[in-house]
């Protein structure tokens, strides 16, 4: 793993490395702020960086849509009808004549 030149904050680390090291790795990142630079075959293939913010990550449903309504029976089993005769209905074939 290498500091470039340019930010001692930003390392280089090869794939294979990065692999068998991730779970520190992203502990470091994290920890340090750091920003790693993944390389395959000395190519940057990816950039892991800690979060921007804390981000809350569970989100009630009942907070997405305060406005919805719920419009009728939802607790009593919907009448589905026959689904077999549906079936049959949709995809009987035509005789030929």
């Amino acid at each position: 793993m290498k500091a470039t030149a340019a930010n001692p904050k930003v390392l280089t680390i090869a794939a294979g490395e990065f692999k068998a090291k991730c779970l520190q790795l992203m502990d470091d990142v994290n920890e340090k702020k750091l920003t790693l630079i993944i390389t395959k075959r000395g190519k940057p293939v990816a950039e892991l960086k800690p979060p921007t913010e804390e981000v809350d990550t569970f989100v009630p449903l009942w907070g997405r849509t305060p406005n919805a309504k719920i419009l009728g029976d939802i607790m009593s089993p919907m009448d589905w009808g026959d689904p077999g005769a549906k079936w049959e209905k949709a995809n009987k074939r035509k005789k030929a004549k």
